[in-house]
């Protein structure tokens, strides 16, 4: 608590600090929500403590944070939104910075808490669901225009599947430090199955065929903030591996995490299966947003990244599970192995239901 009060003592803030608690669900970094009063006035603000664990470089993580809040709050001005409302508000530190650095070395960063918005781990029904296919796809629509060369890979290959087969999968299986392979041999032959497949979207972006967009990487739910009277999608938040990738990675990972029967730690995987009704309804919402901008490759390849973007989490599921679940956070021993069973059984409801769900894509075009 005194490093925290150390770096609320170091932001702009307005007002008195009125209380601080922690919040959220994220599985990365540390978040508080501070109440600062100024008179009637009160202002919530999100306070975060940045794993750079797994960030390595938080000077590129700011700068990228920074660049693409700046231009979205400049576009959403320029088409008469509520910049205060459509996009996060970053606060600079007393000296200027963009993030404070504790004595221990630690990373904190501030920004203004979205007014009179709710966020949600789950959908209540397909309409909230769709409500953030639309956020989802008008970050994209948005950003559109945005020079994605000029930010930083925060993580360097995050949705790039082959490359953590390769390079992380294969490694922790093979050193086996907690001795743990001999636990999970189906899902270990399930991936190996499956290697052949996880390199396609790379070949397409080598290919010249799909193009490299700004990104957000990470469209769980619980990153689009929603007014908490309508429920209408406001703004999307979580903004740490915004970096150049594709479409496809905003898309896939939003339907692996949402349109999944079950949560991703149900251990009974009878209860976990592909929800064709969230399908369609993320779908819809994306496409009526960014649609228009997306080739026909990207569009053809739909269906399949949802696919793709689990089988990557059955990975890293699993490499974590093998490495003694030192990157995701975790409540029990098998928590790790449990999410990857589950997502391998999501990828294979996928499998069974891929005509269905390309035929739906088609649909909506």
């Amino acid at each position: 608590m005194e490093e925290l009060r150390e770096a609320l003592s170091n932001f702009r803030f307005d007002g008195e600090l009125v209380s601080v608690k922690e919040f959220g669900s994220g599985h990365i970094n540390k978040t508080y929500i501070a109440k600062y009063k100024n008179g009637e006035n009160e202002q919530k603000y999100v306070v975060q403590k940045v794993n750079n664990g797994v960030f390595k470089n938080v000077d590129e993580l700011m700068d990228n944070v920074f660049a693409v809040t700046s231009y979205l709050r400049k576009k959403v001005r320029e088409n008469g939104g509520d910049e205060n409302r459509e996009t996060l508000h970053f606060i600079k530190t007393l000296d200027g910075g963009k993030y404070y650095k504790c004595a221990d070395g630690s990373f904190y960063r501030a920004y203004v808490f979205v007014k009179d918005s709710v966020s949600f781990d789950f959908a209540k029904n397909s309409d909230m669901f769709k409500s953030s296919g639309i956020a989802f796809g008008r970050f994209q629509k948005m950003l559109g225009d945005f020079n994605a060369d000029s930010l930083y890979e925060t993580i360097e290959n995050f949705h790039n599947t082959s490359w953590r087969y390769e390079n992380e999968f294969i490694p922790a299986l093979e050193m086996d430090v907690k001795d743990r392979a001999k636990y999970c041999a189906d899902v270990i032959n399930f991936l190996v199955e499956r290697k052949d497949k996880m390199g396609i979207l790379v070949d397409l972006i080598n290919e010249g065929k799909i193009p490299l967009r700004v990104t957000h990487n990470d469209t769980k739910l619980n990153n689009v903030m929603f007014d908490e009277k309508s429920l209408e999608c406001v703004c999307v938040i979580d903004l740490d591996t915004v970096m150049p990738g594709l479409a496809l990675y905003d898309f896939g990972d939003a339907i692996r995490f949402g349109a999944n029967t079950a949560a991703d730690d149900e251990k009974d995987l009878s209860k976990v299966s592909l929800n064709l009704e969230y399908f369609k309804a993320f779908a819809e919402g994306f496409l009526s947003e960014c649609g228009d901008t997306l080739n026909q490759c990207e569009k053809d390849h739909l269906a399949f990244s949802a696919w793709l973007l689990t089988v990557e989490l059955v990975m890293r599921f699993l490499t974590d599970y093998l490495n003694g679940d030192v990157y995701f956070k975790t409540e029990y021993s098998e928590h790790n192995l449990v999410r990857a069973r589950n997502q391998m059984k999501l990828a294979l409801s996928m499998e069974e239901h891929m005509e269905e769900m390309k035929d739906i894509i088609k649909s909506i075009r």
